[in-house]
């Protein structure tokens, strides 16, 4: 973690890479911001450092209007770190605090509420509320600025309790009232298609897009994803209802396209939070750069492709199955096998869009079919009711480290299919598998022996971003 006259530095230069890792409030002007925002350098005296938006709001620091902080990419120190404060900032992030309150984030972390508070007070400057809090201001500065929503709609879609709350929180967060936000929308997004939400997407650039947007195309699941006219669409399966979702470039701006048929506004959140995840955009590429780039190995292929991403996933349990399936046959062959599973045990939308028809099947659904029925039958049940009885939890708070272990123990899980449910479902960015095919075929390519005791060896110097140099290697056997 850098020292408070490095984050000035920082400040001072304007560097976007900093925007969301930190934020800067001005105790003279009472508002808080990105340190690239582009407004004249406040001296070193009047400036406050904070680890969180919400830090800064609790402080009595309103947003600033010129840069927009509350819109930064996440912090990439959440994809990175795997102890209780990372696996908390990843569950509020998903709307666990607005579906389960502050000790239903507890318990899903096996911590007490005071326990749980002391520890994101500490680091984060701000507690699980007020953490809560920033993000339901942020997703109605969205609503407010991308929907015709009446105010009292958009107040509970974010997740507040009342429309007095939701008033004050809008005008101590951005010094505004709600009206005053949505009269500044203009192109900023919007609903340019009756029932849809459109919106910005942010990350720190580079992004190599065509190769992100080939990996998930090559693996679409027919019935649930789909790649047509430059853009990558699918069904979402959130904590309140399904949706749809097409995700598309920006002309070389950075950020992505998102366009949400959304059936409950309450899943706003946690839908954004969820697209984020599976294309990496909280990522820090140059970070990851500087590492690889210095490998004779890796050197060219990082040069080529220095803003290559790991993908991650919208559905912990959808990814874990898709893995298994994938675990001893080629990537088109799970791809239809994933496709029959869901014309047969996925949800039908009630209301088609384009080419998606289904979501794909739940837990519950597969534990309930006949094994027989099912592809890899011991093994894919075996998962399904691990899943579905909560033996067995998948998501943004389950710690790696026993989640691989316990996947183990499951019977028809190996190790390649566990690391890359570590990798994908759970967002770890150092992950190496040494016995998969492709990283053997890359490997001898490249002209290195392809034996997994040489692969480790070779991915120590890799770390802590194996993941981003696995999918260079991928890459190599994918020009």
């Amino acid at each position: 973690m850098i020292d408070d006259e490095k984050r000035y530095q920082a400040m001072r230069s304007k560097d976007s890479r900093f925007d969301g890792w930190f934020f800067v409030a001005v105790r003279t002007t009472g508002i808080y911001c990105r340190p690239s925002c582009p407004a004249v350098t406040p001296k070193r005296e009047n400036v406050r450092f904070y680890s969180s938006a919400a830090a800064a709001q609790t402080a009595g620091f309103r947003a600033c209007k010129r840069c927009r902080p509350d819109a930064t990419p996440g912090s990439p120190e959440w994809n990175v770190r795997a102890d209780v404060v990372g696996r908390a900032m990843r569950l509020i992030s998903d709307g666990a605090v607005d579906r389960g309150g502050v000790s239903g984030l507890a318990g899903e972390l096996g911590y007490s509420v005071r326990q749980l508070h002391r520890l994101l007070t500490e680091e984060m400057g701000a507690g699980p509320l007020a953490l809560a809090r920033a993000q339901r201001a942020h997703t109605t500065r969205v609503l407010l600025e991308m929907t015709d929503l009446p105010m009292a709609e958009v107040a509970f879609a974010a997740g507040f309790s009342s429309v007095r709350q939701f008033n004050d929180t809008i005008r101590q967060v951005f010094a505004r009232t709600p009206s005053e936000l949505r009269s500044r929308a203009s192109s900023l997004g919007g609903s340019d298609v009756v029932g849809t939400i459109r919106l910005r997407l942010p990350f720190r650039p580079p992004l190599d897009h065509a190769r992100l947007f080939g990996f998930l195309a090559a693996r679409a699941v027919p019935g649930v994803e789909e790649f047509t006219g430059g853009a990558y669409r699918r069904v979402l399966s959130l904590p309140r209802s399904t949706a749809v979702v097409e995700l598309s470039p920006s002309d070389g701006q950075p950020f992505l396209w998102a366009r949400l048929w959304l059936d409950d506004l309450r899943d706003l959140g946690a839908a954004v939070q969820r697209c984020r995840r599976l294309l990496d955009l909280d990522a820090d590429p140059q970070a990851v750069v500087e590492t690889l780039s210095g490998c004779a190995l890796l050197g060219p292929r990082v040069a080529g492709s220095p803003g290559l991403r790991s993908p991650g996933a919208v559905d912990a349990a959808e990814l874990a199955v898709r893995a298994l399936l994938g675990q001893q046959v080629s990537v088109a062959s799970a791809r239809s096998s994933a496709g029959r599973l869901t014309a047969r045990y996925g949800k039908p939308l009630t209301a088609p869009n384009g080419g998606l028809t289904h979501a794909f099947p739940t837990p519950d659904a597969l534990a309930a079919a006949d094994p027989a029925d099912l592809p890899m039958p011991q093994a894919l049940h075996g998962l399904a009711e691990a899943l579905a009885s909560g033996r067995l939890t998948i998501g943004p708070g389950t710690d790696r480290e026993e989640n691989e272990e316990h996947l183990l123990t499951l019977p028809g899980i190996a190790p390649r299919t566990a690391g890359y449910i570590r990798m994908r479902a759970l967002g770890d960015p150092d992950v190496f598998l040494p016995t998969d095919l492709g990283v053997r075929r890359a490997l001898e390519r490249l002209g290195q022996p392809g034996d997994p005791h040489h692969a480790l060896a070779l991915a120590r110097r890799w770390r802590p971003w194996r993941s981003y140099a696995l999918h260079h290697l991928w890459s190599v056997l994918t020009p």
